[in-house]
């Protein structure tokens, strides 16, 4: 009898690590849209922590009749040297006067885009990548230490616990995050895909025009929802 069943096959030896091009997205407030992408440099981590989904058995005619879950959520907490400025108000800091920062002010929801490497045994950690999308993000107040510099000094890193508002998804529950594969995803559409994320820019040319008339059409980046990517993704 031949085992159909194998283990650690050469380029099945999967791992997960990394993470880079973190982007945030500040929400829209009129339309709950994601319009606007700022580059998000110095992204340490970003935990992810789901909660609920927990077990509440239901008895009928002695016996366990059936079991109920509770409602699942998706939390995170994001570790960073540095924030684009675009986050300070959704960190409760708002700017009355250009040098001067108030906190304890309203939070303002957020998106957040990143991606993670995937690696394999032959090709290293450039085996392929999964892009993570957070939709209606909001940060909680989190401890800041600054301490003295010494002989081993440290660069100081903010961390902040994010809590979130799943956004809707049609035929599905409402979502708070979404992953894109690019092992298995479509090639063309993961590219429009990242253009629509990270922006793109086009350059324009005037053949005609005297002298000759050359520019650059900038297409800002946006996270589009849900139901849009796919779309986008279906082939």
């Amino acid at each position: 009898m031949t085992q159909l069943i194998s283990w650690d096959d050469s380029g099945k030896r999967f791992f997960e690590t990394g993470i880079d091009r973190g982007v945030l997205y500040p929400v829209d407030p009129d339309d709950g849209s994601y319009p606007e992408g700022f580059a998000w440099n110095g992204l340490v981590s970003v935990t992810e922590s789901p909660s609920g989904a927990e077990s509440n058995p239901q008895y009928a005619d002695n016996i366990k009749y059936l079991n109920l879950l509770s409602a699942e959520e998706f939390g995170c907490t994001i570790e960073a040297f540095t924030y684009p400025d675009e986050f300070a108000v959704c960190d409760g800091t708002e700017t009355p006067v250009v040098g001067v920062f108030v906190g304890q002010q309203p939070r303002k929801p957020f998106g957040l885009c990143y991606r993670t490497k995937v690696g394999n045994d032959l090709e290293g950690n450039d085996h392929g990548y999964k892009l993570h999308l957070i939709y209606g993000a909001l940060a909680s107040p989190s401890e800041k230490a600054f301490n003295t510099i010494s002989e081993s000094p440290e660069a100081i890193t903010f961390s902040w616990e994010v809590t979130t508002t799943p956004v809707n998804m049609s035929g599905k529950q409402a979502v708070a995050s979404l992953i894109i594969d690019s092992r298995t995803a479509d090639a063309t559409a993961l590219g429009e895909l990242e253009a629509i994320l990270y922006g793109v820019a086009e350059v324009i040319a005037d053949p005609d025009a005297t002298p000759a008339v050359t520019g650059v059409s900038a297409v800002e980046g946006r996270m589009p929802l849900p139901d849009e990517i796919v779309t986008l993704m279906t082939p």
